[in-house]
């Protein structure tokens, strides 16, 4: 089952005089955390905290969170992780969130066999890169159109393209 809240940052600091927040994000960038208009400071999404505005800076966004106004409330969320509901997410067709990918079954395209799980997906210049295990052995798969043939997260499946060496 999808989680319908994900982790996408976590506050570092304060920054300012206002109450803003220092937020190292773990998506793909500042810029995709600084589109949210809600987030939330726990998993289950009981608090949710409305970003009044929000900007990039260097590699980290900067949050404007209401009610948080000065250094000491600002200081109070420090180390705080932040959550995103899903649904306000639009991620392009053919993306996937990594948390999703994260214990599904890697399949032979060819054959259907089971070749393990993804235990890890690495951010790598060129590509991501699926670390599969519980096979014969750990197999790194490059997560390109050349490699992956289909990607099921409903049904909790990636069927892969398996050359020579792989």
């Amino acid at each position: 089952m999808l989680q319908k809240y994900l982790e996408v940052g976590k506050i570092t600091n304060t920054h300012g005089l206002m109450g803003e927040v220092r937020v190292q994000p773990w998506a793909d960038s500042p810029e995709f955390l600084c589109k949210f208009k809600k987030l939330y400071l726990d998993p289950e999404g009981a608090w949710g905290i409305k970003v009044e505005h929000a900007r990039p800076h260097k590699n980290m966004a900067i949050l404007k969170l209401e009610n948080i106004t000065d250094i000491p409330s600002a200081l109070s969320l420090k180390n705080a992780t932040l959550y995103i509901d899903r649904n306000d997410a639009n991620l392009p067709k053919g993306h996937f969130f990594i948390a999703d990918l994260m214990g599904i079954e890697v399949r032979d395209a060819a054959t259907d066999e089971v070749l393990g799980k993804i235990a890890d997906v690495r951010s790598l210049p060129a590509s991501n890169v699926y670390v599969v295990q519980g096979g014969q052995r750990e197999i790194l798969i490059p997560a390109v159109d050349a490699f992956i043939a289909e990607t099921n997260v409903e049904e909790g499946y990636v069927r892969v393209n398996m050359i020579e060496g792989l």
